[in-house]
């Protein structure tokens, strides 16, 4: 028995056409969006709410919290807004969610005058630097936590987190599912790359996304239900459930943002497949930054990285057998004869419009 969610970052250009991040964006300019947005009481406790009181709803505004000089929040440097889906027991289910509140989100954002856009990283700043500077309390907080000092990757990066948890496995074969994924993460990512820009130009490869955050960044979370059972590394491979719903959940972090949630559906179905399969060997603790950085700048055009995905997507295919989810995997086939991704399509419409704005709104066509 399989589970799936979806948590989707999504970024915005204002009414201005500007991209609206940390630079020209409040707390407030998201939270009259989130305030219009309906609440599901069902939803929980399978949502976690946490500790400032943000996560409320199937949206929220994703960003970085400040503090007084106590745990009291006092602001929020704003990023953009997630979605994330219920916990479902099939892939279209989680699909089909996504969908319908990302469909809520636009309409209402459209009140405010913002516009979702597909970014995977920053297109224009290359680093959060917080301000007013970080006081001794944060300072101690993000000491405590070495994920939490990568906060100046994690402000300018967006992309999702699939969710994938199965019914009864033992913590040593989640964890080993873990870095069975982060070994293969360089293979599976380029089936999502959607961050060709940089500084306010053309970068030179597929995904800066990746190229920057993974190595530094986790590939694969597992978390885990005791304080026994994590595996001490940097980035965490592992980490403390915060609610029973989470135990045994592995969230596949690696991947660019999508403005077709198919293709997260194909990945799902691609990571349930990779859960099944018993032929693939390599296992990672931590992600190879460097095979994710050639990853990052070739993608498919790399024979090393072409072969491996070849080989972990037939890995999967094979391990699906006849199950229904196999008909997922036909879009990555596609991908992978073409040797494209979604950054070829972005970077051919920039040398035609000449425009970062022009181009980035011209995404989540399939939902307009």
């Amino acid at each position: 028995m399989f589970f799936f969610g979806i948590e989707h970052e999504v970024a915005f250009l204002n009414k201005e056409g500007k991209f609206a991040d940390f630079s020209y964006t409040k707390f407030a300019d998201f939270n009259q969006i989130i305030e219009k947005l309906p609440t599901y009481p069902s939803d929980y406790p399978q949502l976690r709410v946490g500790d400032a009181g943000i996560k409320m709803k199937r949206w929220y505004i994703e960003g970085f919290e400040r503090f007084a000089d106590s745990d009291e929040v006092i602001d929020c440097h704003v990023k953009g807004i997630e979605i994330r889906t219920t916990i479902h027991s099939d892939i279209q289910s989680a699909i089909t969610e996504l969908s319908e509140s990302f469909r809520l989100l636009r309409e209402v954002a459209a009140n405010f005058d913002l516009s979702p856009v597909l970014v995977s990283f920053n297109p224009y700043n290359p680093a959060f630097e917080p301000q007013p500077p970080l006081n001794d309390y944060e300072i101690k907080q993000l000491e405590a936590y070495p994920d939490e000092q990568t906060a100046n990757i994690h402000m300018v990066s967006y992309g999702p987190d699939l969710n994938i948890s199965v019914a009864d496995l033992s913590t040593e074969s989640v964890i080993d599912i873990g870095r069975k994924l982060t070994y293969y993460s360089p293979y599976i990512v380029p089936f999502s790359y959607s961050s060709p820009f940089y500084k306010g130009g053309l970068w030179d490869g597929l995904s800066v996304r990746t190229f920057i955050r993974t190595g530094k960044r986790p590939a694969a979370l597992v978390f885990v239900q005791k304080e026994e059972q994590l595996i001490n590394s940097i980035p965490s491979l592992t980490k403390i459930a915060r609610i029973p719903a989470e135990v045994g959940r592995i969230e596949f972090k690696a991947c660019d943002s999508c403005d077709d949630f198919l293709i997260y559906a194909s990945l799902l179905a691609l990571l349930k497949g990779l859960v099944l399969d018993e032929t693939l060997l390599g296992r990672a603790t931590v992600p190879d930054a460097g095979l994710h950085q050639l990853s990052a700048k070739e993608g498919f055009d790399n024979e090393d990285i072409f072969g491996n995905a070849t080989k972990v997507l037939q890995a999967a295919e094979v391990a699906l057998g006849d199950d229904p989810d196999i008909h997922y995997l036909t879009a990555l086939k596609v991908l992978l004869a073409k040797r494209k991704t979604r950054s070829h399509e972005l970077i051919e419409m920039f040398h035609r419009l000449s425009s970062i704005e022009e181009v980035i709104r011209q995404t989540y066509q399939v939902y307009s």
